[in-house]
């Protein structure tokens, strides 16, 4: 089965079931809208920091396109929301907790966006500001202590160079000159005075370089309008889920009805093969090609047509199947046509019966061994084609039923099978 063919199965099932998918759809939008009104509304604002390198030894990181300078702006963004810096933030203002902030990384910049969300617009942007502060202080303070331990690390080290310093004099005092023992105490020497000279330099470093965390480029103010709730964010989610839901629920409901509605549910829930669907528009050879499956299909010369419903009449006049056919037509009017009948063809109205239906029909008739060879399918809506019996008065049952009466010694085996009609009914549509 080709992908079109699907695609139109599911919008027919969709079409058959709007309207419950059309009210889960308003229900889901409504429920949206609803959510809403309830939620509360939110302000957010927004405080930019230039983030700079702190430093002689700051690492160096992989220049990408989201980072252009020594820095790790991800990790600073991580550290900005931190709960370090959120308590550092609530003691400035006097407050126990703090709404979380929210930190972004513009890509090819140095700049953190520090936004808080609040109810109140004033406090949403004070809450930003002391989260702004807050982390510029938490990295400066992170930096004096981080080169502090660096300094206490050099002294530590220069000390132990100017011990082995004294200890290398020493000896080369006590030493012959000329000796290798004297050359090698000198050498040693000079190695540890150059050591001693590069801490010296890099203790300098660390006690004259500038500690410069950052600064704050752009400060946050109150927003004159709410960032949340969000019209179209709730809108679309509620219709979105209810066309989900409906969707489902269309498919569930589709399951469980066992009604007959097109060719593909008769060939799905009885297991029985559609002959000719005549419940379209009529296409050239139709009938032609349905009286040549029969005719092919039929084990024997009477063939039963049973109609299901029962009240499923024609509204005009059939139209002949143009083929010869050597075939004797019952309709199950006469008690003998159930025990004559060599195979059967059930006509079923689509919409009118369900499953359950057919398949008690199918039992019925093998039970007194009479096949089903297939089902022709239609509708009371487009009728006019469908080829139903007509009884006919004072006409032997077992005849092959022609639109005229058959003359003396004509064979009914060389007779044109013909579509027949029952009586129009009052009322019913033409």
């Amino acid at each position: 089965m080709s992908s079109g063919t699907d695609l139109d199965e599911h919008l027919s099932l969709l079409r058959r079931r709007w309207l419950l998918l059309v009210g889960c759809v308003v229900v889901g939008g409504t429920a949206g809208l609803a959510l809403m009104r309830l939620v509360p509304p939110g302000y957010t604002a927004t405080t930019q920091v230039l983030v700079m390198p702190v430093g002689p030894q700051e690492q160096a990181n992989q220049v990408t396109s989201r980072q252009r300078e020594a820095l790790n702006l991800d990790t600073e963004a991580q550290v900005a929301q931190s709960a370090v810096v959120a308590a550092r933030a609530a003691r400035e203002l006097g407050a126990d907790v703090l709404e979380p902030a929210e930190v972004a990384v513009p890509p090819n910049s140095a700049v953190l966006w520090i936004s808080v969300t609040s109810a109140d617009p004033t406090a949403a942007a004070e809450r930003s500001k002391a989260y702004a502060r807050a982390y510029l202080a938490n990295r400066r303070e992170s930096a004096l202590t981080s080169m502090a331990e660096q300094q206490e690390a050099v002294l530590s080290k220069l000390k132990q160079v100017n011990a082995g310093i004294d200890t290398v004099i020493k000896q080369l005092g006590a030493l012959p000159k000329g000796g290798a023992e004297h050359a090698i105490a000198a050498q040693r020497q000079g190695v540890l005075n150059r050591q001693a000279a590069n801490l010296a330099l890099k203790y300098d470093a660390l006690r004259t370089v500038a500690v410069t965390p950052g600064s704050v480029i752009s400060q946050a103010v109150p927003p004159a309008a709410p960032s949340s709730p969000s019209l179209p964010l709730h809108l679309g989610t509620g219709l979105m889920a209810g066309l989900l839901i409906g969707s489902a629920a269309a498919y569930a409901r589709d399951r469980l009805d066992k009604r007959l509605r097109t060719p593909a549910d008769v060939e799905r829930l009885t297991g029985l093969p559609v002959l000719s669907d005549l419940s379209s528009p009529r296409e050239h050879g139709v009938l032609h090609e349905l009286a040549g499956a029969v005719v092919s299909a039929c084990p024997g010369k009477r063939l039963l047509v049973k109609a299901l419903p029962a009240d499923l009449y024609a509204s005009a006049l059939a139209e002949p199947l143009s083929v010869s056919a050597p075939l004797i037509v019952l309709d199950g009017s006469d008690v003998r046509d159930l025990a004559r009948a060599d195979a059967a063809v059930l006509l079923v109205g689509l919409g009118l019966v369900k499953a359950g239906e057919v398949t008690a029909t199918v039992a019925r008739l093998a039970r007194h061994d009479v096949p089903v060879i297939g089902v022709v399918t239609a509708t009371d809506a487009v009728p006019s084609f469908v080829p139903l019996l007509e009884p006919r008065p004072h006409t032997p049952l077992g005849k092959l039923v022609a639109t005229g009466e058959l003359e003396p010694g004509t064979a009914a085996e060389t007779t044109p099978m013909q579509a027949l009609h029952h009586p129009r009914r009052p009322g019913h549509p033409t």
